[in-house]
């Protein structure tokens, strides 16, 4: 599986979000200078994240985004999946249906095995890991 932008930029942009939760709401503008994201591209994926329930938009004069929970709650397949769709690296892992071969396919069962390894990893990492890690890298 190979990310796309919008899953790089979106997993950069939550996690600059989780080191500032807490601080109340972020501006886009600021997430955008930090991360090196344009303004527009960044509302862009901050909308499916809003609509998925991972970030909270405030209007107003000290409005902005801010994770709808705590870092800790929220791991990397959350992101991914609702930026990217499946982690699966060929369609007939999710829908047998779109190949007549899918019942006797030994390379299926591989790509099955391989989507199963990305979603374990995916799902045992979470934001606040990351913060963890970039403490750690900081610090060396």
């Amino acid at each position: 599986m190979k990310l796309s932008t919008k899953g790089q930029y979106a997993t950069r942009a939550m996690l600059d979000l989780a080191h500032h939760f807490g601080e109340g709401p972020i501006l886009v503008k600021d997430i955008s200078r930090r991360e090196e994201i344009s303004e527009r591209y960044l509302e862009q994926l901050l909308t499916p994240l809003k609509l998925a329930g991972l970030v909270r938009s405030i209007r107003g004069a000290h409005g902005g985004f801010t994770l709808a929970k705590p870092p800790s709650e929220i791991s990397l397949i959350e992101i991914i999946h609702i930026m990217e769709g499946s982690t699966a690296p060929v369609e007939c892992v999710d829908d047998a249906q779109v190949c007549s071969r899918s019942d006797f396919c030994v390379t299926r069962a591989v790509w099955a095995e391989m989507k199963k390894a990305t979603d374990t990893v995916l799902e045992s990492v979470t934001l606040q890991d990351l913060l963890q890690r970039q403490k750690e890298t900081e610090q060396q």
